[in-house]
């Protein structure tokens, strides 16, 4: 159990006093005896004293003992009731500055509880005072909300990646497009949500060369100072990922000074990934260079032929051996057009613009499209919620639509249904148009996939055959004999495969559509110091937690989870979150189920700590690593430095010790304790994500206090944080 330094000085020094007090009573009493008695009393005394001097020497020491024992169980009892109760109540009032902390507890003596009790009415009254200042910055503010709400808006439906950044390259702003480009383009690990390159004060060098956005900014300041109202610059660089990125570059405007132009504030890029359109491009060329050599080559052979052919004195065996040369010459040409011109027809129909749909939504809209076209009920069977699809959706859904006015004029079908599943080849969806009743035959279905489509009296120059090709897919019709069903079938190319369409299904399904991906208070940050002279309010921080096999990261226990979320600007950015579990390579004990709750079966199949650590390694990239008791979770990364390669070296700060710090009085600085001081509801503790959540919140909470105790800078925060008495803990 820890030791108050401060208590055992008391004991200490109520001890000696004690023992003090008793010499000078024993020599006053020896002193007393030698002034009242004669000389001979005093020899037999003497003599008394001399035969019993070991029994009362140890009565002497007993006596000594008891008196030091009773006087430091009085001074412990008068310390912890008058000076470590009221420095208790003075640390726990402190805390009550916090926004929503807990009440004070029950305090001993009546006026401590008199103390506790107007502090309580204090803060009452502060919270009163706090909400009625909030409304009133509510109501005053309510403008600009509605402003930041629309740019949210807007920004999570471009379906352009749009990022803004402040004159150092830190990410201040970006859409949910961003987020994803950013993803597929990260060379770490993709296994959990947030392990990419995009985030809220994060650089956007680790994606850019810092030299070729310099130079971008340079020509957009110069255009500024020729007065261009509009100024951009253009470039297309690479990836670390062998990516292509095309970027348009834009100012960002600060306010005027002294009536002058408006200074330069930061930039805004507007990206896309050209990766496909480049190698389309080049596989073109590739296509021409073939079909220009090949037809160089026979064009020779042919002239040769046909020199020799005029010949009249060639004879008859060897004019059909050269017209064999002509025949196959002419047919390799014919063969290499042929395939040239298919392969750029089916570049042409790929190349329609068409646009990344979620299938659900398309297949609803047809839905209530046939409804409003043809007055029949239309319902739904099947469909894959996750797919999504790259179409252009009027014309599918004019060709959908027009098949069912002709089911109903035509067949009389009074009922459809549509359903949606992933093809055979993964690359595609089957989107179909059921009904029961009459079939038809092949030759009606052929007339009208290359008639003009027909809906709601309206004729359209689009054939089935056109939306089809459009597409690069197929259609047919098909009879379901066992259901006694028809449909037709439509084969739809797949979203590109390039992460984009994990993640917008996961928004569909019920994700914020529009999470909070702005800082614009980042606008204001300058060049960074040195770090330990950085103030802790200006540092980005990775609050992070993992749940193990064990307590013995030396003696085998493996990690079994890592959770973190990040903290910019003073900030808890809950959408910028990263969690996944690993297999550790060995069972799990039963006795620690029941605290972390996890199985065996859920890390079956979960990469492994080799996979994980880089990828948590790039997201706590230029952070400041924050952690409860962090010497434990250090210690299993430092174990993995020589298996995975990867080194955890920025700095690090732990809630345990700053807690130690700011309320040395404290009896628990267990995380739940400190939560409870501070208000925190604790909710998935035991979690790894759970718990970096709780201790984030914490530790925001725990910056005021440590300014209080003028520590304000990284620096400060570790030399203190060092001294405490829970900095000597080792795993």
């Amino acid at each position: 159990m820890r030791r108050d330094p401060a208590l055992m000085r008391a004991q200490l020094l109520a001890a000696g006093a004690a023992l003090l007090a008793l010499a000078l009573w024993a020599g006053a009493l020896w002193a007393v005896a030698a002034a009242v008695l004669s000389a001979s009393a005093r020899e037999t005394l003497a003599a008394a004293l001399a035969e019993q001097a070991p029994l009362l020497g140890l009565v002497a020491v007993a006596a000594a003992g008891a008196l030091a024992a009773a006087a430091a169980a009085a001074a412990k009892h008068l310390y912890r009731r008058h000076v470590a109760a009221p420095v208790r109540l003075l640390e726990q009032g402190r805390a009550l500055l916090q926004p929503a902390a807990a009440p004070l507890p029950a305090q001993d003596g009546p006026v401590a509880q008199a103390l506790a009790a107007l502090m309580g009415e204090l803060v009452a009254q502060r919270e009163q005072l706090r909400g009625d200042i909030a409304a009133q910055v509510a109501e005053g503010s309510r403008g600009i909300e509605l402003e930041r709400q629309r740019l949210a808006a807007l920004m999570a439906e471009l379906t352009q990646a749009v990022v803004v950044c402040n004159l150092d390259g830190r990410v201040l702003l970006y859409n949910q497009r961003a987020r994803l480009q950013f993803k597929a383009l990260s060379t770490a690990p993709q296994l959990a949500e947030g392990a990419d390159l995009i985030g809220l004060g994060r650089s956007i060098y680790a994606v850019f060369d810092r030299r070729l956005v310099a130079h971008a900014l340079e020509n957009i300041q110069q255009r500024l100072q020729r007065g261009a109202a509009h100024p951009s610059a253009q470039f297309v660089t690479g990836t670390p990922g062998g990516q292509l990125l095309r970027a348009r570059m834009g100012p960002v405007l600060g306010a005027s000074v002294g009536g002058g132009p408006a200074a330069l504030s930061g930039f805004v890029l507007m990206l896309d990934n050209i990766t496909g359109e480049m190698q389309r491009d080049l596989a073109q060329d590739q296509a021409l260079l073939a079909l220009t050599e090949g037809s160089r080559a026979s064009l020779a052979n042919l002239q040769a032929a046909l020199d020799v052919l005029d010949d009249d004195t060639l004879d008859a065996a060897t004019r059909a051996r050269f017209m064999a040369v002509v025949r196959e010459e002419a047919q390799a040409m014919a063969r290499r057009l042929h395939e040239t011109a298919a392969a750029g027809a089916q570049e042409l129909r790929t190349r329609w613009p068409l646009e990344d749909m979620l299938g659900a939504d398309l297949v609803a809209a047809a839905g209530r499209r046939i409804e409003a076209a043809c007055g029949v009920r239309t319902g739904l069977d099947e469909v894959d919620a996750t797919l999504w699809l790259r179409v252009d959706s009027f014309a599918v859904l004019q060709a959908l639509a027009g098949l069912a006015t002709r089911l109903v004029e035509e067949f009389e079908v009074r009922a459809l249904r549509l359903r949606l599943l992933n093809g055979d080849d993964g690359k595609r969806a089957r989107l179909d148009l059921l009904w029961s009743g009459q079939a038809m035959s092949t030759e009606t279905v052929m007339s009208w996939e290359a008639e003009p489509l027909r809906v709601a009296g309206e004729t359209s120059a689009l054939t089935v055959r056109d939306v089809v090709q459009r597409h690069g897919g197929e259609f047919w019709f098909e009879r379901d004999r066992v259901r006694h069903q028809a449909f037709f079938r439509f084969l739809l190319p797949l979203a590109a495969a390039s992460g984009d369409a994990e993640a917008l299904s996961a928004v569909a399904a019920g994700a914020d559509s529009r999470p909070e991906f702005y800082d614009f208070d980042l606008f204001q940050a300058g060049a960074s110091h040195a770090l330990d002279d950085t103030p802790l309010a200006a540092l980005a921080y990775t609050v992070f937690d993992t749940e193990t096999t064990g307590l013995d990261p030396a003696g085998g226990d493996e990690i079994l989870q890592i959770g973190a979320a990040r903290i910019v600007n003073g900030r808890l950015l809950r959408q910028e979150a990263f969690e996944q579990l690993v297999d550790p390579g060995r069972g799990i004990p039963a006795a620690g189920i029941p605290i972390h709750g996890i199985t065996p079966d859920m890390v079956r199949g979960q990469p492994r700590i080799a996979q994980v650590l880089p990828a948590f390694h790039a997201f706590a990239r230029d952070t400041v690593l924050v952690a409860h008791n962090a010497a434990f979770d250090l210690r299993f990364l430092q174990l993995k430095e020589a298996a995975t390669g990867v080194r955890f070296e920025q700095p690090v700060l732990d809630t345990l010790l700053l807690s130690a710090l700011v309320h040395p009085q404290q009896e628990s600085h267990r995380l739940e304790a400190i939560a409870e001081r501070f208000g925190i509801p604790v909710i998935g503790r035991h979690t790894a994500l759970g718990d970096a959540l709780v201790t984030a919140e914490v530790f925001l909470k725990l910056l005021p206090l440590l300014q209080g105790l003028g520590i304000t800078t990284l620096g400060q925060a570790r030399e203190a944080a060092a001294r405490t008495w829970y900095a000597r803990l080792k795993y």
